[in-house]
């Protein structure tokens, strides 16, 4: 007879530590670090995202990584206002939303706030990303 707990252990025994790999990819980010950034990543990662002038793919970490520093590394100021984690039936969950200055791409001077919603497998690294992207909106003036 097995009890519930046996069982449980059995499953998650093998399992990897999502989390942890969606913490340190998160704290990367936080601090704009794209070297460790680009180590949650595989070296194979696949990216494909969805942004507002349409799609987009990267193979690799390296140019993964690179994205995102396109994206957030030539911002004077830089901040995370808020990141989540979860799971969706085996696929990691992230979410979080930057508030920066000037954009990127010549889009403007002022504050501007991005969200992006990530949909992840995951082993030791992150295997595959899917990303939505909301683009850089403009804060009103006086916040």
């Amino acid at each position: 007879m097995t009890k519930a707990n046996d069982t449980l252990d059995s499953a998650t025994a093998g399992e990897p530590a999502r989390w942890s790999v969606a913490g340190t990819f998160l704290e990367a980010l936080s601090l704009r670090d794209y070297e460790r950034l680009a180590a949650a990543l595989h070296e194979g990662v696949r990216v494909r995202a969805l942004l507002p002038p349409g799609s987009s793919e990267w193979e690799g970490r390296d140019e993964a990584a690179a994205a995102f520093r396109s994206w957030f590394g030539s911002a004077d100021r830089f901040e995370v206002v808020d990141a989540t984690v979860g799971d969706v039936m085996g696929r990691l969950q992230m979410t979080w939303r930057i508030r920066l200055r000037p954009a990127p791409f010549d889009i403007g001077d002022g504050w501007h706030v991005i969200e992006q919603h990530a949909f992840a497998d995951v082993a030791d690294t992150i295997e595959a990303l899917d990303l939505v992207c909301s683009g850089f909106r403009a804060e009103p003036s006086g916040k």
